[in-house]
């Protein structure tokens, strides 16, 4: 998929060292978002094994993950995944995503959500895509909304991240947010 500025891919093999490096350089800005890892997390036998289980995920129809790249570089900036695909009568998924500290404030991530909202949609055939933020991540909320998710309420207590069960705003769109929209 590919945008104005950044274009996504599927995370292969010979990206584990590139998303290693991305990780690395950008944990300490990360880590205040993310659940406490395994110290083997930050290795690039864990990366190819991320990987490995998100191209296993995508066989299943149970996740898809995508690096996010540069347009003009092809450097690795971030992830965006679809995860916890669910079929049956719900049709939904969730949405998670980071991006380099270095990229922030770009529009990368924004452009990034909606290529995979409409694949989402319009590839998985999925209904609904939801994300929870913690409500201290501004930018995280920011960039649902400008692509027409809509907070739904506050759930307490609902992922632990870095240590603490922090509470989260979820958010969502469906298909019906999307009508009429060109």
């Amino acid at each position: 998929m590919r945008g104005e500025h950044i274009y996504l891919r599927a995370l292969e093999a010979r990206d584990a060292q590139d998303l290693l490096d991305l990780r690395v350089r950008n944990h300490n800005f990360l880590q205040p978002f993310e659940p406490i890892r395994d110290a083997n997390y930050l290795t690039l036998e864990w990366q190819l094994q991320d990987i490995e289980n998100h191209q296993h995920g995508a066989d299943t129809d149970t996740s898809h993950a995508f690096g996010i790249f540069l347009n003009e570089t092809d450097e690795l900036i971030g992830r965006i995944a679809i995860t916890g695909i669910s079929r049956g009568p719900a049709q939904h998924a969730n949405i998670g995503y980071l991006l380099a500290e270095s990229q922030n404030g770009k529009g990368y991530m924004t452009e990034a959500v909606k290529m995979c909202v409409s694949f989402a949609f319009n590839v998985l055939h999925l209904h609904r895509i939801q994300a929870g933020v913690m409500p201290r991540n501004l930018r995280s909320g920011r960039v649902l909304e400008k692509t027409g998710f809509r907070p739904e309420g506050l759930a307490k207590r609902y992922i632990r991240i870095n240590g603490v069960w922090e509470d989260h705003i979820l958010f969502a769109i469906t298909t019906e947010d999307l009508e009429g929209q060109a």
